[in-house]
């Protein structure tokens, strides 16, 4: 594991990232941060409206700054957006910061999570199904071009889940 020791969670909306991350997090007895969160605080809006106002682009530029900023913390658990690993900074920035974890679910699992949430401005789209294949057909390659470890999220709960990464990360760091 690298200096600064924090755990990032990599993986498309709907993945499990921010929940399986606060419970690791409490098991773990470390920080837990949102990425898209953080965000949100720091400009005071919904991530939707600042896709409406500053664009993607937008977006990303500030994601980039806070996944940068959070590189340089130690002993974090982050959930990162879903579209973080998209740029190159932002790869190398959390291969610096941590141990990467790229929570892996098919398509039709994601789009059962997110069909309904309306804080998702990618999926705001007349078929959020082939948005959700086009989007994984993507990144799934970028993230597990980041990823120390791939966890396949079948859909069972969310404390299996959790108990899974948590000692596939002790072997990891055992070795």
């Amino acid at each position: 594991m690298s200096a600064k020791n924090n755990i990032y969670l990599v993986g498309m909306p709907g993945a499990g990232k921010t929940t399986v991350g606060r419970q690791l997090a409490r098991r773990m007895h470390r920080s837990f941060i949102d990425a898209d969160h953080e965000i949100e605080a720091r400009t005071g809006v919904r991530i939707p409206l600042i896709f409406d106002i500053e664009g993607e682009q937008g977006f990303r530029d500030r994601e980039s700054k806070v996944i940068a900023e959070l590189a340089e913390e130690s002993n974090l658990i982050v959930a990162t957006g879903g579209g973080a690993v998209l740029r190159p900074e932002n790869r190398a920035a959390l291969k610096r910061g941590g141990m990467v974890v790229y929570l892996h679910a098919a398509p039709a699992l994601l789009f059962e999570r997110t069909r309904l949430d309306p804080n998702r401005p990618l999926l705001q789209v007349a078929d959020p199904m082939k948005k959700i294949e086009e989007l994984f057909a993507q990144r799934d390659p970028l993230y597990r071009e980041v990823a120390d470890l791939v966890i396949n999220s079948l859909g069972g709960s969310i404390n299996h889940l959790v108990k899974q990464v948590e000692r596939e990360l002790q072997q990891r760091c055992a070795a």
